[in-house]
């Protein structure tokens, strides 16, 4: 009787503690979300007024790329990536710079025309606060990890308007195969302090909005399976886009400013030659996918390359909402070859990319179920399901840990970066092929 008396002491202690300390949280990052989003829609609007803005985008990418290379790498590329490995590798401990460097090679990114998202960043700059307050109350590791886990968390949730996807990528997102239940409490308090803070605040709201779903239609549950294998395959080749544009940069070793010029300039040619939607945050070409408006078939492969160059050319920004678009706009394309609702295919699209780009099928879920309701649950679970195994062991995220694969028969390490996967496959090919010889 004791021992449990005591048992329930401590875990009383615990709530208290986690829902005070994820409330700051959620206040604090909820807060600076608003403050960003709002400065960087601001930088948008000045310069999208302006016919000559678009020239900027070299400029600004160059400008990106000598920030985040000469003073603070870790504010580089989408950000989400950073934060994971801070947490899987150093406990969370991230330096404070990252977040004033974040939000001025972010604004030069996408303020310029960069194909990227505001996600991401929202979520870097939200740990990397988290981290430093950890500093501040002189946390040990497994305490700063959770705190930053909650900023994690908390940045997802206020700029997209979902508290309970945003509860859930904090948990999900660190791992393929797992997830972190013991921070679910605090990643749960922290998503919705931050929602309902920048809500109070005024931030934009991007909750998007798609045809509303029958209840249990089997045609439409058979359609929604078939359509996750085709949104896999699409994760599958986004990753591989991307993962092909880095590896495509290390032969051409040029300086990061250049680096970031030229792609600032092939993006202008991109642009030219698709549609200057494939540039920017892309959220209105998103909204008119789900409202089941025409799309340009060539804004989908357009959004792959400005986005592969934007993020591999020292561009930096969030890979959430790119993955939104491209996910959005191929749905909508299946919608109209099959002659079906194209606003609903294109909103088991956007959920359908997140889960197998990314490995994150719940948040996916979550994400759909906020932004078009119940109805939409069963389809959405077929898809995102579906989407999640077919894009294979590799994710738009590479510094998640895979801790079980995606099916018995796969072999592939454990408890490494998925990123690494790819690499450790082309070794083990080489040592077989010096072993023959």
């Amino acid at each position: 009787m004791i021992r449990q008396l005591a048992e329930e002491g401590i875990l009383f202690i615990h709530v208290i503690k986690w829902l005070f300390l994820a409330a700051i949280v959620g206040v604090l990052v909820g807060t600076t979300s608003t403050g960003f989003v709002l400065g960087l829609n601001l930088v948008i609007e000045a310069i999208s007024r302006e016919t000559w803005a678009y020239w900027l985008l070299p400029l600004g990418l160059a400008l990106s790329a000598w920030l985040t290379s000469a003073l603070v790498p870790e504010a580089g590329g989408q950000g989400v990536e950073r934060v994971i490995r801070a947490i899987h590798l150093h406990s969370g401990k991230m330096r404070w710079q990252v977040v004033p460097a974040k939000i001025v090679a972010t604004i030069l990114t996408i303020g310029a025309g960069g194909s990227a998202g505001n996600v991401g960043p929202c979520v870097q700059i939200g740990s990397g606060l988290s981290s430093f307050l950890a500093d501040l109350l002189q946390f040990d590791s497994y305490d700063r990890k959770t705190l930053v886990i909650c900023g994690l968390s908390a940045g997802f949730a206020s700029i997209f308007g979902a508290p309970l996807a945003g509860a859930f990528f904090g948990i999900e997102a660190l791992f393929v195969g797992s997830i972190a239940y013991q921070v679910l409490f605090p990643s749960v308090v922290a998503a919705l302090v931050g929602h309902l803070t920048a809500s109070f605040l005024g931030i934009p709201d991007m909750g998007f909005i798609a045809s509303s779903f029958p209840n249990f239609d089997s045609t439409l549950l058979l359609l929604s399976l078939a359509a996750g294998g085709v949104f896999g395959i699409i994760s599958l080749i986004f990753v591989e886009c991307l993962n092909g544009g880095k590896r495509l940069l290390y032969y051409f070793p040029v300086p990061p400013p250049m680096q970031g010029a030229i792609g600032g300039s092939l993006l202008l040619v991109i642009a030219w030659l698709v549609s200057p939607e494939v540039l920017g945050l892309g959220k209105e070409t998103i909204q008119r996918a789900l409202e089941g408006g025409t799309i340009m078939w060539a804004l989908i492969l357009g959004k792959m390359l400005t986005t592969t160059l934007t993020l591999n050319t020292g561009g930096s920004g969030g890979i959430v909402l790119p993955i939104c678009f491209i996910g959005a706009t191929s749905g909508s394309a299946l919608g109209w070859i099959l002659g079906l609702d194209p606003s609903l295919f294109a909103a088991l699209g956007l959920t359908g990319l997140l889960a197998g780009a990314i490995n994150t099928p719940i948040t996916a879920v979550l994400l759909g179920l906020e932004f078009f309701g119940t109805s939409s649950v069963p389809y959405l679970l077929l898809s995102c399901t579906i989407a999640y195994l077919l894009s294979g062991h590799r994710s738009a995220i590479p510094t998640q840990l895979l801790q079980f694969t995606k099916a018995p028969a796969l072999q592939a390490p454990l408890n490494q970066e998925i990123g690494e996967q790819e690499i450790q496959e082309k070794k083990e090919v080489t040592e077989e092929k010096n072993q023959k010889r």
